[in-house]
């Protein structure tokens, strides 16, 4: 009996275990399925705040504000204060991710165009400086501390300081002209104390114009130049004041409500993995920064400002010419001066009337020539006069100039053009910046192209509401963020930013007529051919200017001789710029070439017949 019955009582065990197994499963299930564990796990992630606030399971008797929905949810009201606060965190956090290249760009050109713009000066003062010590020693020593100062003025005025370039030129000359007149045109000279000569000098000098139109030349070419540089540090700190206002713009109540309903009221209902319709939020995002985009219009001018004066300031070496041609516009005021020297004596001694003897071979009537060849160290000497100085050889003399050679220091090896191509490169990706940013914000992995995707209310195929444009007119059609007013912080930015530009193209008028660049390569032959050369060898960076030959002296640095007037060629010669040796193959070598190409070709042909 016992063995029969065994088999039929096994046999029913098996089918109730396997009951009782599915029934404990499908429990299991519906637990998890009223469990609000991936929930917290989101939250902690998230750090979105205390996970005391998250329920266990999802609760019916709830208040919430923004993500209402029926059936039970896993939000509590103090969560959506969390996520109030979590989502304003996130987004400004996005948004200075994006802007953080454009706010470097901005300020690590605007340090190095500011440490290379003092290079070039500090380049060309070593240049004055050296001109003063090596050909005018006597007056050097004294008039070093006017260079440092006229430099120091020209330093600050590229800095955004308030400094007129035109008052510091002429304060310099004005400072230079009692020292030419008592150590270079008169050495020796005697009578009244020094500070009231020197008074003297420095209030009739604009009166007396011993250094000829020089100065005035030097004065409007270092404003023109060093103006345009100025602008340039100007404008990047303007955009600078822009990229940071932005950052720093507050979202409004409505935004926020809609980037709680985009972010996180899928996770009311469980769903933490979920993303955004494109679409969707595009109108949330464009809702929220309808201020920014209004940015754009105004951004776009400013950038095309921007690129404008980088070429103004790099293009043909322009600020680089303007501040290594004060060495030779300097050289020629002096050399004007003691070629004027008897007259400038005779006015003087009228309106001053200071010096006691007339100075050795002068005479106060006429402007002579001293016909004797002066050392690099020494002012033109004391001889006996001669005939008159011819009126078109002083014009000549006058107005001849050249720029000084242009090469970068070895330990620099970027120009300001490879530095200006460089961030003009950079600047390209931006100009559309502020009307991008929602774009930027929507794509990648935030957002899901149309497939199973959040609408904000429920979980869809496909997002079916209408997408509006950027601008605060467009969000008028948004049904996702209500743009109620403009945002005040930014429309104050957007009207500095429009002033800024007006004064930029008020003061600079020319700037959008001038060319641009004819080449924007990287540079490298440029900088290759300028790294490799002394200050001395008189090397020129491949740049837009006539190419100079190295053992040609330029004009503005000519020694101070004068040749015997009355000699036809000395008066030709000297209105001549100076001539340019170009260095081609002779006819005897070109000869030799093809001679040699015979010979080759008659070995070759020799030897193909042998074999």
């Amino acid at each position: 009996m016992s063995r029969g019955l065994s088999p039929r009582v096994n046999s029913y065990r098996g089918p109730l275990w396997i009951l009782s197994a599915v029934i404990f499963a499908s429990n299991v299930i519906e637990v998890n399925s009223y469990s609000c564990h991936e929930v917290k796990t989101a939250f902690q992630l998230r750090q979105v705040g205390p996970l005391s606030r998250v329920p266990e399971t999802p609760r019916t008797d709830v208040d919430l504000s923004v993500c209402k929905h029926q059936g039970p949810s896993c939000c509590t009201r103090k969560m959506e204060e969390s996520y109030h606060i979590a989502v304003k965190r996130e987004t400004i956090h996005n948004i200075h991710s994006y802007s953080y290249e454009l706010e470097h760009l901005l300020s690590g050109h605007s340090d190095a165009f500011q440490d290379m713009f003092q290079y070039l000066l500090s380049f060309s003062q070593g240049h004055l400086s050296s001109l003063l010590e090596g050909t005018y020693t006597p007056m050097s020593r004294h008039a070093l501390p006017h260079v440092n100062q006229l430099f120091s003025s020209l330093s600050l005025y590229l800095r955004g300081a308030n400094v007129s370039v035109e008052a510091s030129v002429h304060q310099f000359f004005n400072n230079l002209f009692p020292l030419t007149y008592t150590r270079l045109i008169n050495p020796g000279i005697q009578g009244g104390t020094m500070s009231d000569m020197g008074d003297c000098l420095r209030m009739i000098r604009q009166d007396v114009n011993p250094f000829g139109p020089h100065p005035a030349v030097m004065a409007q070419e270092l404003s023109g130049a060093l103006g345009v540089g100025r602008q340039l540090g100007l404008a990047l700190e303007e955009g600078l004041e822009v990229m940071n206002a932005t950052e720093h713009v507050s979202l409004s109540k409505e935004c926020v409500r809609g980037l709680v309903k985009m972010v996180y009221c899928s996770h009311c209902r469980g769903l933490t993995l979920i993303k955004p319709c494109v679409g969707y939020c595009l109108n949330v995002m464009r809702g929220c920064l309808a201020s920014v985009s209004e940015l754009d219009q105004p951004w776009r001018r400013y950038t095309s400002l921007l690129e404008q004066l980088t070429h103004a300031t790099a293009g043909h070496h322009s600020l680089e010419l303007a501040l290594l041609g004060v060495r030779g516009h300097v050289n020629e005021a002096l050399l004007y001066a003691q070629l004027h020297g008897p007259l400038i004596t005779a006015t003087v001694d009228k309106v001053c009337g200071l010096t006691t003897r007339e100075p050795t071979s002068t005479q106060p009537t006429s402007p002579e020539v001293r016909t004797s060849t002066v050392t690099s160290s020494s002012p033109l000497p004391s001889v006996a006069p001669s005939k008159p100085l011819p009126e078109h050889w002083l014009e000549n003399l006058a107005h001849l100039r050249s720029s000084f050679p242009l090469k970068p220091s070895k330990n620099n090896k970027h120009s300001l053009r490879t530095l200006s191509r460089e961030f003009l490169m950079y600047l390209q990706r931006y100009k559309s910046f502020f009307v991008a940013l929602p774009e930027m914000l929507c794509e990648g992995e935030n957002v899901v192209e149309d497939s199973t995707c959040w609408s904000g209310d429920d979980v869809v195929e496909s997002y079916t509401g209408r997408v509006v444009g950027n601008g605060l007119r467009a969000q008028r059609q948004n049904q996702e963020v209500k743009v109620r007013i403009p945002n005040p912080t930014l429309a104050e930015v957007k009207e500095t930013l429009e002033r800024f530009n007006q004064e930029t193209q008020e003061r600079f008028p020319k700037l959008g007529q001038m060319e641009p660049w004819d080449e924007l390569g990287s540079g490298e032959a440029e900088e290759g051919s300028s790294t490799d050369c002394d200050d001395e060898d008189g090397c020129q960076a491949s740049g837009d200017g006539p190419s100079q030959n190295s053992h040609t002296q330029a004009p503005s640095e000519r020694k101070p001789v004068v040749r015997q007037p009355g000699i036809d060629s000395a008066h030709e010669n000297s209105a001549k710029p100076p001539l340019v040796k170009l260095i081609r193959g002779s006819a005897t070598g070109s000869w030799a070439k093809h001679w040699s190409l015979a010979l080759l070709f008659t070995a070759l042909g020799l030897q193909w017949t042998l074999f």
